[in-house]
């Protein structure tokens, strides 16, 4: 990559363009409001804009790519992840460089080889906020929404220093905590700690009788809340960590197939050490998160 003073710019000097204004790119938009020199939206669909900009939500919004971007030092991508990897081929014909660009998609793989292909002008890096909702509308976006959240972080060989600086100051501008890792590091950790509860969720919504709901109470709800995730954002997941989550799916089999057998032999002091287990092993990898929220 060319050496460019641009890329030195600091966050309070940097024009961004969010790409995406659903629920994490309107949360980031509400989030960077008066934290950076200019902050400019764009949606493919119009009825997104015009409720952005109805909202304030940036100093300008619009459906036109080829007219917000190009004004852009650091471009955030924060749709999809088809989308993501399909406006990564295209970012070359709609920015004439340099820029920084950073994406929000929950896998990074797939992004990582895809950014490796950009132009010496552009300094990539990827992202991946651990936040968000059932529901991907901008209705629900939220300033806080980031607050507190591990921030992957997974950089190319070509990541420049000054690219990294950035997006430090960017996840920090958010409340977010940065955690930086490898693109496929990062991919099997989320496929156990994202992607796989999202099939558990689904599963156990999909076999629960409609009679059931009469007595659906707080531990139901919180078990199957992922299942409600939309698929346009899911399908991509299961298909871009396919096989991290057949490695993981066939783990869950193996321990729920252990659990059927201790149980249909009655062996309860020996459930009940795995499930001790369990419980220590939820305490332990949460304790970091908590102690940082502290």
């Amino acid at each position: 990559m060319a050496e460019d003073p641009h890329f030195e710019r600091s966050l309070a000097h940097q024009t961004v363009a969010i790409v995406g204004l659903g629920l994490m790119g309107g949360s980031l938009a509400l989030a960077l409001r008066g934290r950076c020199a200019g902050l400019l939206g764009v949606d493919h669909n119009p009825a997104v804009v015009e409720q952005a900009a109805g909202m304030g939500l940036a100093d300008r919004v619009g459906t036109s790519f080829a007219d917000i971007l190009p004004q852009a030092g650091l471009i955030i991508l924060a749709t999809p992840l088809s989308a993501i990897l399909r406006l990564l081929e295209d970012l070359p014909g709609l920015h004439p460089g340099p820029a920084v660009v950073l994406d929000l998609g929950s896998t990074k793989s797939a992004v990582v080889e895809k950014m490796a292909g950009l132009p010496p002008r552009f300094d990539p890096l990827g992202g991946h906020p651990m936040c968000g909702k059932e529901r991907s509308s901008l209705d629900e976006a939220e300033a806080g929404l980031y607050h507190g959240a591990p921030f992957a972080l997974t950089p190319l060989g070509r990541t420049s220093p000054a690219a990294r600086r950035l997006a430090e100051e960017l996840v920090d501008a958010v409340g977010a905590r940065p955690v930086w890792l490898e693109a496929e590091e990062h991919d099997a950790v989320v496929a156990a700690t994202s992607h796989l509860p999202y099939l558990t969720a689904a599963a156990l919504a999909g076999i629960t009788p409609l009679q059931a709901g009469v007595l659906v109470g707080p531990g139901f709800r919180s078990t199957t809340r992922l299942a409600e995730t939309p698929l346009s954002i899911m399908l991509d997941i299961l298909r871009y960590n396919r096989p991290n989550l057949l490695s993981g799916l066939q783990r869950l089999q193996r321990q729920m197939a252990y659990l059927s057998r201790l149980l249909e032999a009655e062996d309860y002091p020996a459930l009940a050490a795995e499930l001790e287990q369990a419980a220590r092993r939820r305490v332990e990898l949460t304790r970091a998160l908590a102690e940082d929220e502290r």
